[in-house]
């Protein structure tokens, strides 16, 4: 993995490896699994934005019930 690339992490995730990471990398939004920091999905700010979105709006919360 390039490592010109910041990682970033939600505070909420704690010192464990259970936590989703996400970057900036040449305009697109990169994320991945601490756990499995090679497997890398790339998406664009415009699809990454409507998915926040949807987390503010509590579209997902049945996931974490």
């Amino acid at each position: 993995m390039n490592p010109q690339i910041n990682w970033q992490k939600s505070s909420f995730s704690g010192s464990g490896a259970q936590c989703v990471e996400i970057a900036e990398h040449n305009g697109d939004i990169l994320m991945r699994e601490s756990d499995d920091p090679n497997t890398v999905t790339t998406t664009s700010r415009d699809k990454f934005a409507a998915f926040i979105a949807g987390v503010k709006a509590g579209e997902f919360d049945h996931f974490t019930n």
